[in-house]
């Protein structure tokens, strides 16, 4: 999973920068508040599938055709609900109104969204039962397949002249061809003459609504997070502030590479933990998992605030300098979303969702309020503060929440000691970046310096331990693991 998201970040890299050139800061702007309304109508069309579909086949329980089941109840669902979606889409944009509101154009993209909820809804089925099912070495190299088909059709569609209607058919020709080849191979793994059988009276039903009515809320409240600025943005600045304001937030974000995939992994994982009443198991892989997070996250913080006047320009082009700011303000709150981020999945393994609600819900309240507050006078530099206090909030609250539920998560953090490697790290790597004139030379020299000292410091303040290090080490393919060994040696 993690090869999928390193492929499919790498992907985005590349993809990016090419988009927002060809479109303008105009017209990403609009792609960009498109992608929100979309974000926010996911959820309620997904109504919580993808998370239902990979906890409960995972659990494998003692039932006849359980797996058939679980796997038949969420497919028929989503396929009504995404049909529903569809139908409301097209008729929005039959009516005219889309044009009306947000200008010329936008009466084809709300079309062309209707028909991507549906692909994408078929879509996070198959890939949420080949996840239950624990073949994450088939869904997640179809993810990064997806990502590739969208850089070709897409960037080419876009090349040619049809602009955000060439992004939106890219999105639906990827995903369509990636969802056909996903039920390929889980229909391998499942009998195909399931999705026709009746579920018996047994199944709990009841259960599994219950989680997904719950899992909508939570997951409505933490996807405003993500779209709430983008969306009052365009509507109270305009398309060019949000389309630097995206520009800002799509670089944030790269921090959430690792975070991401811990929180896919540790739903369905700890899942399995839960039920067999391994709590002092689940504080352990916590505990520890917080730990690297923050090690990692950190890092990659104070390269980015370190190197970001010199990333930008290059990266999108000087049109783009105005992202610089609030890329700088973001930084505080993604470095706490991404540490809450696996929390937030271990409590969602045990399914007690209200504890996890109240506390999102907190954080979203908080990132409304200060994104209505201060985006009037402010723009994107209001929307940057708002959305990082609201990111921060949700490490507080999300580790209030997990002491609540039962397991801690900052049982063995060692905080101090982190503290002190990221004040000499810091001290280093912005030294090395003020002392070099050039950025295409910033860009290339001190990412592997200040990775190999911040390294070294972990190591030396024992952040991770020599036995954590050794267990990594052994742990690795053979190449990888002879230069780690060498490695460790010179350092010690």
């Amino acid at each position: 999973m993690l090869g999928s998201k390193v492929a499919t970040l790498f992907l985005g890299v590349i993809i990016t920068p090419i988009l927002a050139r060809l479109l303008g800061s105009s017209q990403y702007g609009d792609y960009a508040f498109l992608l929100s309304i979309l974000g926010v109508t996911m959820i309620i069309i997904n109504a919580g599938i993808f998370d239902g579909t990979r906890k409960y086949i995972a659990e494998d329980r003692n039932e006849a055709n359980w797996t058939e089941h679980v796997f038949v109840f969420y497919f028929r669902l989503a396929f009504v609900l995404a049909i529903i979606g569809a139908l409301i889409y097209t008729a929005i944009s039959w009516s005219g109104l889309p044009d009306y509101l947000f200008g010329d154009g936008f009466k084809i993209y709300f079309f062309l969204i209707g028909v991507l909820i549906v692909g994408r809804q078929m879509n996070s089925v198959a890939r949420g039962g080949l996840m239950g099912l624990g073949l994450e070495n088939r869904s997640e190299p179809l993810n990064v397949l997806k990502k590739t088909l969208f850089a070709v059709v897409g960037l080419y569609l876009v090349y040619t002249g049809y602009g955000i209607v060439g992004v939106l058919v890219g999105h639906i020709m990827s995903t369509l061809i990636v969802s056909i080849l996903g039920y390929t191979v889980l229909f391998k793994h499942l009998d195909l003459r399931a999705v026709f059988i009746q579920i018996p009276t047994s199944f709990p039903k009841r259960q599994l609504l219950s989680f997904n009515g719950l899992s909508i809320i939570l997951i409505f409240l933490t996807a405003s997070l993500y779209h709430i600025d983008i969306i009052f943005l365009r509507l109270l600045t305009g398309d060019q502030a949000t389309g630097y304001y995206k520009a800002a937030l799509v670089v944030a974000e790269f921090l959430w590479l690792v975070p991401n995939v811990l929180q896919m992994v540790l739903l369905h994982s700890s899942s399995g933990l839960w039920s067999n009443d391994r709590t002092d198991r689940i504080t352990s892989l916590a505990s520890q998992t917080t730990r690297y997070n923050l090690s990692l996250v950190l890092l990659l913080m104070i390269g980015l605030a370190a190197l970001a006047h010199d990333f930008i320009p290059i990266y999108y082009g000087p049109e783009f300098d105005a992202a610089i700011l609030p890329l700088l303000l973001l930084l505080p709150g993604v470095l706490g979303f991404a540490l809450a981020r696996p929390i937030f999945a271990i409590g969602q393994g045990k399914g007690q969702l209200k504890i996890l609600i109240m506390a999102t819900g907190t954080a979203s309240l908080v990132n409304l309020c200060l994104n209505a507050l201060l985006i009037p006078s402010f723009g994107m530099v209001g929307a940057a503060i708002a959305t990082s206090i609201g990111y921060g909030s949700m490490l507080i609250l999300h580790i209030l929440a997990a002491l609540r539920i039962g397991f801690n998560p900052i049982n063995d953090l060692r905080l101090m000691r982190i503290t002190a490697v990221a004040i000499i790290a810091t001290g280093v790597i912005f030294g090395l970046t003020s002392a070099i004139n050039s950025s295409i030379v910033s860009l290339v020299i001190v990412p592997p310096v200040g990775f190999i000292v911040y390294s070294i410091l972990l190591l030396k303040f024992s952040v991770v331990s020599p036995e954590e290090t050794e267990l990594i080490i052994q742990q690795l393919p053979s190449p990888l693991k002879e230069y780690a060994e060498r490695g460790m040696r010179f350092i010690s």
